[in-house]
């Protein structure tokens, strides 16, 4: 209710909610007037089906009665204690915000004492840890598998965790770097300053690197306008630079696919990645857990 930018909406429903209470009550009241005296026939609706059906009036049972009376007196309650009239947000004040960040305090208070202990030793001997894996491991499947997968093997545009293949760098300290401050890599879109045909030259030579099937009078054109321009990212040898990103196009491991068809895409079009920070989120212990966990994929076969 607070990102109402009027108030008229929260008015509003007030209104709705109390027309609709008040309606409620009043049709249970006038409902409970109606009482059959010992010995009185029970008036009919004036409904009849199939010739001798009829609808007679009878009074609510008196037990039901009652639990509609309650409910109504619990609702009213709720509205006093908690949100649900516009603006108001209830003699309690409770919000799920609030709740949440009481249940996390908790959880905190709890469990930050274990995860400090393991910020004070060494990555890899955490990675080392069983116990430290299996709580590295739970945190992996919280905030990471949505990108990476859950046997973290990446999918399309998102790394695969369990190779010996970094864009930014696999050693602990780095991989800790990642986790803490995110990484933003982005490929420049080449397709409007190359051209059609010097475009799938280049792709033509990117795939020679890695000796993939190509048309090798594309990839020797292509080879110069690497030299000139992909170079500067990717390294003459094509081996890429950890430093900034820039992925090894020898290896024929590719983030996006390595089709023909894929990497025309990637140079005309560029590439724009985003790995998110969890420093401020996790806090400092939790990331050098899970940046143990990470690490220990593929550099410690206890850990997987």
């Amino acid at each position: 209710m607070s990102d109402f930018v009027s108030d008229f909406w929260g008015i509003w429903i007030t209104a709705i909610v109390v027309a609709g209470f008040v309606g409620l009550t009043l049709l249970l009241f006038t409902q409970s007037k109606t009482t059959v005296k010992k010995g009185e026939q029970v008036e009919t609706m004036g409904h009849v089906w199939d010739g001798d059906l009829e609808e007679y009036n009878h009074p609510l049972p008196r037990w039901w009665m009652l639990m509609f009376y309650i409910t109504l007196i619990f609702g009213a309650c709720y509205l006093v204690l908690y949100p649900g009239l516009g603006k108001w947000q209830g003699i309690r004040g409770w919000t799920s915000v609030g709740q949440y960040k009481e249940e996390r305090a908790q959880a905190e208070a709890k469990y930050q004492p274990l995860y400090d202990n393991y910020l004070k030793q060494d990555l890899k001997a955490v990675a080392a840890d069983p116990k430290a894996q299996e709580m590295g491991k739970r945190l992996f499947q919280t905030y990471c598998v949505q990108c990476h997968g859950s046997d973290a093997r990446g999918a399309k545009g998102f790394p695969n965790l369990t190779d010996n293949d970094w864009l930014w760098g696999g050693d602990p300290k780095t991989i800790e770097a990642t986790i803490q401050n995110g990484r933003h890599g982005q490929m420049p879109a080449w397709g409007s300053a190359l051209g059609e045909e010097k475009v799938k030259d280049v792709a033509n030579y990117v795939m020679s690197l890695s000796g993939k099937k190509h048309d090798a009078e594309r990839a020797t054109r292509g080879k110069e306008t690497f030299t000139t321009i992909c170079a500067a990212c990717h390294g003459p040898d094509g081996k890429g630079n950890q430093q900034l990103g820039a992925p090894n196009l020898t290896d024929n491991i590719w983030l996006y696919g390595g089709t023909e068809k894929t990497i025309i895409e990637t140079i005309t079009n560029g590439r724009n990645n985003q790995m998110p920070a969890w420093k401020d989120f996790l806090g400092d212990a939790k990331v050098h857990l899970l940046s143990a966990y990470v690490w220990g994929l593929s550099n410690n076969a206890k850990a997987q």
